[in-house]
């Protein structure tokens, strides 16, 4: 499969790119972003594009896409809700509104986060943008698949950009295995996440189910 990747710098996207790597399934990654990856490999184009509001110059390197796996995002401390939107929602948007004319068969996953609201009347602003940001991709002529993960264990040497997640995580990783213990529906690990949206992207026609939580992503990462 060639897959498009958005968000590969970001922690849960460099981790999904090295499954993407070390996965046979695959056998190209064109990563699209606003800075160059700092991975190297044959498998992978690396598209450097600053905007990604109108990726018009870039379709020729999009086309014949069979997946695009979105794990582009940012965390919304200290942001209002229009710059919040702006990044969420329209960027997210462009990039599958372009994909769905270039090939509307293609499979786009999509990383969201637990607390999404489909309903789009939450009182916190994130879960309200996130939420839209789902019901718009699923009204796509796309096969869109929504992963909301709660707790995420990041993979060893791909750290969250954000100091507070990276702290969170630091302290935290230690707990993963009790929280499996405790909290199995609400855990999963960023080497599980990439490992599901493969499996997605293979076996699409097999997964009705569109909105997909962490206990559905571990045992997709298991298949």
């Amino acid at each position: 499969m060639k897959v498009v990747l958005f968000g590969a710098t970001g922690m849960v996207g460099n981790s999904v790119l090295r499954e993407c790597l070390t996965d046979s399934r695959i056998d190209t990654v064109v990563t699209v972003g606003r800075n160059a990856i700092a991975i190297g490999d044959a498998k992978i184009v690396d598209i450097v594009h600053r905007d990604l509001l109108d990726l018009a110059s870039i379709e020729g390197d999009l086309a014949d896409a069979d997946a695009c796996f979105f794990c582009l995002g940012v965390s919304s401390a200290g942001m209002n809700e229009a710059d919040y939107t702006r990044i969420t929602r329209d960027i997210t948007l462009a990039a599958a509104t372009t994909l769905a004319r270039l090939n509307s068969q293609m499979v786009f996953v999509y990383v969201s986060g637990e607390s999404a609201d489909s309903t789009e009347t939450s009182k916190t602003m994130w879960k309200r943008v996130r939420g839209a940001t789902e019901n718009a991709l699923l009204a796509l002529p796309l096969t869109v698949y929504i992963l909301r993960p709660a707790f995420i264990r990041p993979r060893p040497g791909s750290p969250s950009k954000t100091w507070w997640y990276k702290a969170f995580y630091q302290v935290s990783s230690g707990l993963y295995p009790l929280l499996r213990i405790v909290l199995p529906g609400s855990v999963t690990t960023s080497e599980n996440i990439g490992t599901a949206m493969i499996t997605l992207a293979s076996n699409a026609p097999d997964f009705p189910d569109r909105v997909l939580r962490s206990n559905k992503i571990n045992e997709l990462a298991q298949l």
